[in-house]
């Protein structure tokens, strides 16, 4: 049985800390399937796995602002 965690419903703000420039281009569309792609931009999205999976491949130019 899968184990059930905060990720479950709820919202999470995403804000682009870094430039896609010299990233791969999974990369890139990754910042574009979470609706970034500017530097400071930031979107609040539903938290379920999937965006979780999609920030943390690319944890190391975004941040999680806020978790509710």
């Amino acid at each position: 049985m899968a184990k059930a965690s905060k990720t479950s419903g709820g919202t999470v703000t995403v804000v682009q800390t870094g430039s896609p420039i010299r990233r791969a281009n999974g990369q890139r569309a990754t910042l574009v399937g979470l609706g970034l792609n500017k530097v400071g931009r930031q979107r609040t999205l539903e938290d379920t796995p999937a965006v979780r999976g999609m920030i943390h491949k690319v944890s190391h130019m975004v941040r999680v602002m806020d978790e509710n």
